[in-house]
């Protein structure tokens, strides 16, 4: 059994900045591509950044520049540096990742979801 379990979420002015933890456990061998995806009220889940194992990223054109996504290897956790936040920003924030567990079986999970929530 695997589990998403996000963190860092909350309520900021514009401008501001937070930090967003996603940490895996469980029957995990190994873990693939990690991801933030968000969905703001009435709007479909949206990808907002991605990271391989080896590294590379990918971003939405409206993050760029702003946020960065990360990963600790050892410690199955992806993270979400977001700075000059703006309004448009709220939304419910999601976890993802792909990962083959102990049963060698490759799946994609989900975490519970975080609010961020901007302030104009």
């Amino acid at each position: 059994q695997v589990q998403l379990v996000e963190s860092g979420g909350g309520l900021v002015q514009a401008g501001g900045s937070l930090r967003l933890s996603c940490a895996a456990s469980g029957t995990i061998l190994s873990i693939n591509g990690m991801g933030w995806y968000r969905q703001a009220p009435g709007n479909q889940r949206e990808l907002v950044g991605s990271i391989t194992s080896g590294g590379s990223t990918n971003y939405a054109d409206s993050v760029k520049g702003r946020f960065t996504i990360s990963r600790d290897n050892a410690k199955n956790t992806v993270y979400l540096q977001m700075n000059s936040l703006k309004p448009e920003d709220t939304a419910v924030y999601y976890c993802n990742a792909v990962i083959r567990t102990y049963y060698l079986r490759v799946e994609s999970y989900w975490g519970q979801g975080t609010q961020v929530t901007v302030s104009s």
